[in-house]
């Protein structure tokens, strides 16, 4: 039931909104109850100091939830965001992030997921977020 990757990156083209599809995101699996985005190094998404926005960290991280949810429902649907919470552990210079999105709960109307970002330079996590979504259609 789970979508190939080339699909979900249709998902992506055909659901978000210009901002978000300017972070850059594609994605490089997907399975059952899991999606792997890559973030790529951008200067435009550094912040002072030269570290990635937390900004652009979270959205890619939302954003990737919403492919690993339509991979486990073989497709898309309308959903929202009701809950995320992100922890930064250390900056991200330079380089790209994998975004591993994990479902720990996919329900008829909510759906649960915990995310680890990882610069694809340094096997340690830079942030871990987890996020909550209602399943509206």
């Amino acid at each position: 039931m789970t979508l190939t990757p080339a699909e979900a990156d249709k998902i992506l083209a055909d659901n978000f909104a210009p901002w978000v599809l300017a972070l850059g995101l594609t994605v490089q699996e997907t399975g059952d109850r899991h999606a792997v985005l890559r973030l790529p190094w951008s200067d435009t998404l550094a912040r002072d100091g030269g570290g990635l926005s937390g900004q652009a960290l979270m959205a890619a991280a939302d954003t990737a939830t919403v492919i690993a949810i339509s991979a486990a429902r073989g497709g898309y649907a309308p959903m929202t965001t009701v809950q995320q919470s992100t922890t930064f552990q250390r900056p991200v210079t330079g380089t790209d992030v994998l975004i591993d999105v994990r479902l720990t709960k996919l329900g008829k109307r909510l759906a649960f997921a915990d995310i680890t970002m990882t610069p694809t330079d340094d096997p340690a996590p830079a942030a871990k977020s987890s996020t909550v979504y209602a399943l509206l259609g």
